[in-house]
């Protein structure tokens, strides 16, 4: 066994070879400019065409409805600042929930300086958003309602197309950031009923520093960039051909390769969680319902065990993450456990293990040694 063994695909994955393959050419010799008019720049522009089909393709959206972007960071703040400006004049209301990535959250606080007034909606013992508690946050200056597809610490699916019924009905534009389900699940933003959707690169095994975002066609947003005219002015600037090309083939990857993939995340994950509790049964405690689950994501916590001494444990053997952080000598549960009402204990003791598509069984049976004896010999 080689050790250590990766479980956090959640927070990263590896590139692809396949992805690394397509963007070598684009490294050593198409190197043009996509704005020139020239054969080396046109090779480029070609390729970025290429990509952006490759991403509309795997969301059941139209290229033109894909801008590029660095990172799904940047894709979410487009999308929420860049939708909040653009309505500006209609009103000054943003509903969200309150377990989102940093990424949302921090531009909802940001938004709130700026005169904007945001509902930061509760969410189940599950980490669900319940679609009536959407309804009821509504008043006649919401201008968006912005919802992850999936929790990334925990896994939970969000109920989605139940929520666009509402805002659709509402004529309220819908954001959701997709970062963790897209390349794991299906992810169809015509059925889904999304307006403005964000994907990033390096969760479905492209680089680190690529991200898109799909504006449903006839949606307008507020340019947080000026410059010149790439990605349809919207998102200035001389494109990242190199990992444009990377995210392209990623996509095309996901979609070819999603039923077969999602089947071996499951497997593995489901296998991880029944050695644990044939090794230390009760010890083991689940923090979400697997029902509406990623097929990768496994929130656990141990009894009486502290997660970060678990983590500081097994880190030569074991890469995975836990629900808390310890500053300056007290721990700090995520607000995400928070927001499901997690006891402490429970939280303090709580990691995320995330499977891939290069996981294997061999590794997480080592996991199941390596995690069962920490769990027993801490507790």
């Amino acid at each position: 066994m080689e050790k250590p063994v990766y479980l956090d695909y959640n927070a990263t994955t590896p590139v692809d070879p396949e992805v690394a393959g397509e963007m070598i050419p684009y490294i050593q010799n198409h190197f043009g400019n996509p704005s020139s008019s020239y054969s080396l720049g046109r090779n480029s522009k070609e390729a970025i065409f290429r990509a952006r089909k490759q991403v509309a393709d795997l969301i059941n959206s139209d290229p033109d409805e894909i801008i590029f972007t660095s990172c799904a960071t940047e894709s979410n703040n487009l999308a929420i600042i860049g939708t909040a400006l653009a309505k500006r004049n209609e009103g000054n209301h943003i509903i969200t929930s309150s377990i989102e990535h940093p990424a949302v959250n921090e531009v909802c606080k940001y938004l709130e300086s700026q005169g904007f007034e945001i509902t930061y909606l509760p969410v189940d013992l599950n980490g669900r958003i319940n679609p009536e508690d959407v309804e009821y946050a509504i008043r006649p200056e919401t201008i968006l309602v912005t919802i992850m597809h999936a929790n990334n610490e925990v896994g939970a699916i969000q109920p989605v197309s139940e929520i666009t019924v509402i805002t659709k009905r509402k004529h309220i534009l819908f954001h959701s950031d997709a970062a963790q389900s897209v390349g794991k699940i299906e992810t169809d933003v015509k059925k889904l009923g999304i307006d403005l959707l964000t994907i990033a690169g390096h969760k479905l095994y492209a680089p680190k520093g690529i991200g898109a975002l799909y504006i449903k066609r006839g949606i307008k947003l507020q340019n947080l960039m000026y410059g010149a005219g790439q990605e349809k002015g919207i998102r200035p600037g001389t494109e990242n051909v190199i990992h444009v090309v990377g995210l392209g083939k990623a996509c095309e990857i996901a979609k070819r390769d999603l039923g077969k993939n999602r089947l071996n995340m499951q497997s593995t994950r489901d296998r991880l969680l029944s050695g644990l509790k044939n090794k230390i049964g009760d010890k083991v405690k689940v923090n979400t319902s697997l029902e509406n689950c990623l097929p990768n994501t496994l929130s656990i916590a141990f009894d009486k065990v502290d997660a970060l001494s678990l983590t500081s444990i097994i880190g030569n053997n074991l890469f995975i993450s836990t629900g808390s952080a310890c500053h300056s000598g007290s721990t700090e549960i995520s607000s995400v456990l928070k927001s499901m009402k997690t006891s402490f204990e429970t939280a303090a003791g709580t990691v995320r293990i995330s499977t891939g598509k290069y996981t294997t069984e061999e590794e997480i049976d080592f996991a199941i040694e390596v995690l069962s004896d920490a769990a027993i010999n801490l507790s």
